[in-house]
């Protein structure tokens, strides 16, 4: 029981003092394998704030039987998550458009899981970037003389490629189906327009916010898996320790000799 109790408070011991060696060393950011780091690190902040911060509207022109030369914008506003099927749509203020109750009528989709997915993994590795630089030019020493800590690295580096990989292709598509649902063909799922009313297209926000966290996004799977190489070299498995060898360079002849 003594025993156990000493190697915890060793065990102790050492990990505080390697904590309390934190020092500031900047040559990392230098390397690849840093310098990879800080893009990643600043990507990722663009693929979750392009995408998390959108909204937008789209507009429909609605004209009533008995009044065929007024024309009323109606509007429906979404944003992430992009639950489109709670979107309703909404006549100016203290306005009756055509005796219809326009709030009953919703967009069409929900394409939340895709975005949240994407937006929640976008957040987890900037947090993990921060941890990484800190590690890199903090504990330099401790990052590179461990045999865990890079092989931790690099297992994370290729299940974060994998994952952006995923979560972007799936959001592309997320993006895709939403430009249709509040395009154009909304008019045609709208029932009023069949037969009440006159409806024509007028328009939607720009998406260009949208397009761009698509981009960040597989941009992410280059970076990712382009530094999974130099993360790789920092492990045992590219440059495993050989104990046998001697460092003197001398070998003791055998005993009797």
């Amino acid at each position: 029981m003594a025993s156990n109790l000493y190697l915890v408070r060793q065990r102790i011991s050492e990990v505080s003092q390697r904590m309390s060696a934190f020092q500031i060393n900047l040559s990392p950011l230098k390397e690849p394998l840093g310098f990879i780091k800080v893009l990643e690190w600043i990507a990722s902040i663009f693929a979750f704030a392009t995408c998390g911060g959108f909204k937008g509207k789209t507009e429909i022109q609605v004209t009533c039987s008995h009044l065929s030369n007024n024309k009323t914008n109606i509007t429906a506003a979404f944003g992430y998550p992009f639950r489109l099927n709670q979107a309703s749509f909404q006549s100016p203020p203290n306005v009756n458009v055509c005796n219809i109750d326009w709030k009953s009528y919703v967009l069409i989709g929900n394409y939340s899981s895709s975005a949240q997915f994407y937006v929640t993994f976008a957040v987890f590795v900037f947090l993990y970037c921060i941890a990484a630089l800190l590690l890199y030019i903090g504990y330099t020493n401790i990052y590179r003389d461990s045999r865990k800590l890079p092989m931790i690295d690099f297992v994370v580096t290729l299940i974060a490629t994998f994952l952006w990989l995923v979560s972007s292709s799936a959001w592309a598509k997320a993006l895709t189906d939403i430009k249709i649902a509040t395009g154009p063909t909304i008019v045609q799922e709208l029932v009023p327009c069949h037969s009440e009313v006159k409806c024509s297209f007028g328009s939607v926000t720009s998406m260009g916010s949208l397009n761009v966290s698509v981009i960040f996004g597989f941009l992410n799977v280059i970076l990712w898996g382009g530094n999974a190489w130099f993360v790789y070299k920092e492990t045992s498995l590219h440059s495993p320790s050989n104990p046998s060898v001697s460092h003197t360079g001398s070998v003791s002849p055998p005993a009797g000799m």
